[in-house]
């Protein structure tokens, strides 16, 4: 339906305005006409194959078969599970902009959503431009797990003296979202330096108090 769509309108798909993909791959394709791209070096990737999210749409649409729409999930919610070789202990947080209008060069195609994998010391791992990099940590760590892993998740709580303590997560939660920023931020720079104009003047993300929680895969 979607190549059919494509053909037929040589657009995104205009009875769904929730549609990103086309409008991503687009950005890409022009990416790759316009510039000279060193793909040692490249973070945000062009590659339509590997950016890809249509294993992690197969997944979502299995779960809602077997279990149901997914519905009244507060938000906050958090995950334990066992770190997985050549893998970094850390935390995966998934935050949603709630300033709708911004998403700098259509660049994250999860907006609102953004992903962050950030190390216990507060490294970076991925930021939200490799989204399908984190996603495929969640899967790695997370799936085929139907039951809590009690041993990490009473350490958790130990650790955080019945989840009263939680700076060092806060903290983390702040370097995430920073990094976002600072992201975004060198994005409008590196633009005043390309034809076509800048993103510096137009609107951007204005801090922490632009994003929420909506939940985080703590990985010990």
């Amino acid at each position: 339906m979607l190549i059919s769509n494509m053909a037929g309108t040589g657009d995104d798909n205009i009875l769904n305005t929730e549609e990103k993909d086309l409008e991503y791959r687009k950005i890409q394709l022009k990416k790759l006409k316009e510039e000279v791209i060193d793909l040692e070096d490249l973070r945000e990737g062009v590659s339509i194959t590997d950016l890809g999210l249509n294993d992690f749409r197969i997944d979502l649409s299995n779960y809602i078969k077997t279990y149901g729409e997914i519905k009244n999930i507060p938000e906050g919610l958090h995950a334990v599970t066992a770190v997985k070789a050549n893998m970094e202990k850390g935390v995966i947080f998934i935050l949603k902009n709630i300033n709708s209008s911004i998403n700098i060069d259509k660049l994250n195609r999860l907006h609102p959503y953004y992903l962050v994998f950030i190390k216990e010391n507060g490294e970076i791992v991925y930021n939200h431009a490799d989204a399908k990099k984190t996603l495929d940590c969640i899967r790695l760590v997370c799936k085929g797990i139907h039951e809590p892993l009690v041993d990490l998740c009473r350490d958790f709580s130990e650790g955080t003296n019945e989840y009263r303590e939680m700076d060092m997560y806060s903290g983390l939660l702040q370097k995430s979202i920073a990094s976002i920023l600072k992201t975004e931020e060198e994005k409008d720079i590196l633009s005043l330096f390309k034809s076509g104009g800048t993103t510096a003047l137009q609107s951007k993300i204005k801090g922490i108090e632009d994003f929420k929680l909506i939940s985080f895969v703590v990985i010990k």
